[in-house]
């Protein structure tokens, strides 16, 4: 179903989108639904024996029920962990709004209850001269769950991200505040400002984890409001 498909973005690189992701992946398995989720492009792969491997997009291809196979998952692994459209230029490659969203419309045939679809940095990141990674949701019509890295200048950056998102004509389905930084001051009066301001449901205030797992932030997330 299309209310069951979405995408996944950040107010800025290191949010912990991914974090997120596979505690939503882990949140709707606990309910008995199948899921898949995919990263079209990750730039910081390693080389390994089957080719290059992003750590995100393994820990989806490890949090989702449907047996996809990594290529499926994350179709263009770029090596160098730096913005994707300086990644691919390195390695002679070019990466285009057209191709991604190929790539991905393939993937979500598959039959499952939730489909997700991580992005990678910011919701302007670029992909080459004229696009930005913001074009595949937005030619795919994906709601988009959005997480708000909760640290200093998480405000600005979220207020502006659900600027564009909704300027795009994407719909805000819900918010995840996770708390990056375990110092920020003045937490709940951040939250409660964000709160009042996205119009959107927040489904889940992750706790800064020591030592964050899938399966522990799962606890804290309430899908009711997307499924």
């Amino acid at each position: 179903m299309q209310r069951r498909q979405f995408f996944i973005a950040g107010t800025d690189t290191d949010t912990g989108k991914t974090l997120v992701a596979c505690a939503l992946l882990e949140a709707a398995k606990s309910q008995g639904l199948s899921t898949l989720a995919l990263k079209p492009v990750a730039a910081g792969c390693e080389e390994t024996a089957e080719g290059l491997r992003n750590s995100d997009a393994l820990l989806l291809q490890q949090h989702m029920t449907l047996p996809l196979p990594y290529e499926q998952i994350n179709p263009v692994a770029l090596r160098s962990a730096i913005a994707p459209h300086i990644a691919a230029r390195q390695e002679e490659r070019r990466l285009s709004v057209d191709r991604l969203v190929g790539l991905c419309r393939g993937a979500l045939m598959q039959r499952a209850d939730l489909k997700l679809v991580e992005g990678a940095g910011g919701w302007r990141v670029p992909l080459n001269e004229r696009e930005t990674l913001s074009g595949v949701p937005v030619a795919l019509n994906l709601p988009v769950i959005l997480v708000v890295g909760m640290k200093l200048g998480c405000l600005n950056h979220a207020l502006l991200t659900v600027e564009a998102i909704r300027r795009d004509g994407l719909p805000l389905a819900g918010w995840v505040a996770n708390q990056v930084d375990p110092q920020m001051s003045c937490f709940d009066d951040n939250l409660e400002s964000l709160r009042v301001r996205l119009g959107a449901p927040l489904l889940g205030v992750i706790p800064h984890l020591s030592q964050p797992t899938a399966e522990l932030a799962a606890q804290y997330l309430d899908l009711t409001p997307v499924l």
